[in-house]
């Protein structure tokens, strides 16, 4: 299994910016993808941005060119940088890892984890 911890988040006023992490621990593993979703009230989940092994990001059009997403491999910690939020950023903010679980042997599988959501609330 891949424990995933988030911290950062709350409360900012509208222009202003915050900052998320999310460490991933476990035993065996390694990591193809990190990212973040968002999930406002009464909506789908929706992608914010990924960022995969070798540096590649994607990010939804909504956020480009104010958010940035970064990560340290050797801590397995993947970060968000928010800024110039806005009202409608508003929504819990989910973790989310795509990584290799390995067995005895050559054996591993792929799945995907969600850390457990912090929420960032951006007021007007």
């Amino acid at each position: 299994q891949v424990q995933l911890v988030e911290s950062g988040g709350g409360l900012v006023q509208a222009g202003g910016s915050l900052s998320l992490s999310c460490a991933a621990s476990g035993s065996s593993f390694s990591i193809i993808a990190m990212g973040w979703y968002r999930q406002a009230s009464g909506k789908q989940r929706e992608l914010v941005a990924i960022i995969t092994n070798g540096g590649s990001t994607t990010y939804a059009d909504s956020v480009k060119g104010r958010f940035t997403i970064s990560r340290d491999n050797a801590k397995n910690t993947v970060y968000l940088q928010m800024n110039s939020l806005k009202p409608e950023d508003t929504a819990v903010y989910y973790c989310h890892v795509v990584a290799n679980r390995y067995y005895s042997g050559s054996s591993y599988d792929t799945g995907g984890y969600w850390g457990q959501g912090t929420q960032v609330t951006v007021s007007s």
